[in-house]
């Protein structure tokens, strides 16, 4: 699969200052009174926006305001390389994501998306019912972390024989920097992380600021997508998302290591929902299936906003 690259600049780019430390945030269009803005929150833990600036394009497509921000520990955001795994929480990206809000001046009326670790903390910041959020969309996450490591067994499972031979016997010496480990690793991102070949450059932006500094994903994920070692390895939202109480759009790839079964507690739980699966795509079908994608939250943004307006 091979797509054009091409991205929609920023309108305003700055830094929030949140506890001693800044947040990097960019907007593309204009934050306008009618038109509700979409906030995007980026995985890893321990990624960056860059490769979610497609999601740029619906500020183009409908006028919406779009922002994207850099969590703290990565990115143009300031890096703590010297914090620890009782720094690095869930509830401190909750106060961050709270402080973004109230310092652009959206919290009384936004929209969000979080993709992977995005949609889970999206997820965490829902079950508590802000009075400003409008609707939430939840791209390839799963709905707790043990499903997603079972799932990611299976689908190591299926790999070559020799390359599940190679990742077992690094593992094993946990030697992850080693160049046959990391051609292993490559393998099942090629096939479940995105199947764009080769990745388009925002993506490789990102894969190359988690390489520069791993603080955030190798405390609270570990070594890679399917080796999970972190904080985050016993993280569970399904006993709590029948607590979110507004219409959620569900957006998964059918290659998606987020598979189907680390998606399905969202659409049993969660009372008004809807969930749509795009062929072609694994991890990233914002990416691998932009305009299927973009089409989609199109339609399901302007619906909300039918909905509250009425």
């Amino acid at each position: 699969m091979t797509v054009p690259y091409a991205l929609v600049a920023a309108d305003r780019e700055g830094l929030i200052p949140f506890g001693g430390y800044a947040t990097w945030y960019r907007i593309t269009g204009e934050l306008r009174p009618d038109r509700t803005p979409l906030v995007a929150l980026h995985g890893g833990p321990g990624c960056t926006h860059d490769y979610l600036l497609t999601m740029a394009d619906l500020a183009e497509r409908t006028g919406r305001a779009v922002i994207h921000y850099d969590q703290l520990g990565n990115g143009r955001s300031t890096h703590l390389p010297e914090k620890g795994a009782d720094f690095w929480t869930v509830e401190l990206f909750l106060a961050e994501l709270d402080n973004l809000l109230a310092s652009l001046g959206i919290e009384d009326d936004y929209h969000l998306l979080g993709q992977s670790w995005g949609g889970m903390l999206g997820a965490e910041h829902a079950v508590r019912r802000p009075a400003g959020l409008r609707s939430l969309t939840i791209a390839d996450s799963p709905a707790s972390m043990e499903l997603w490591v079972a799932e990611a067994n299976r689908l190591r499972a299926l790999l070559p024989p020799e390359v599940q031979a190679t990742l077992l016997a690094h593992e094993a010496d946990e030697t992850y920097d080693h160049p046959d480990y990391v051609r292993a690793v490559q393998v099942f991102y090629d096939r479940h992380v995105c199947r764009v070949a080769p990745n388009p450059p925002e993506v490789a932006a990102s894969f190359a600021a988690l390489e520069s500094d791993p603080t955030v994903y190798g405390t609270m994920n570990g070594p890679n997508e399917f080796h999970v070692l972190g904080t985050l390895r016993s993280w569970s939202i399904i006993d709590r998302l029948d607590r979110i109480a507004v219409p959620t759009q569900l957006i998964s790839g059918a290659h998606d290591e987020a598979t189907a079964a680390c998606v399905q507690p969202f659409a049993d739980a969660i009372p008004d929902v809807r969930w749509d699966v795009l062929p072609e795509s694994s991890h990233l079908p914002h990416v691998e299936e932009r305009d299927t994608f973009m089409t989609l939250l199109e339609g399901f943004l302007a619906t909300v906003d039918e909905r509250v307006a009425r």
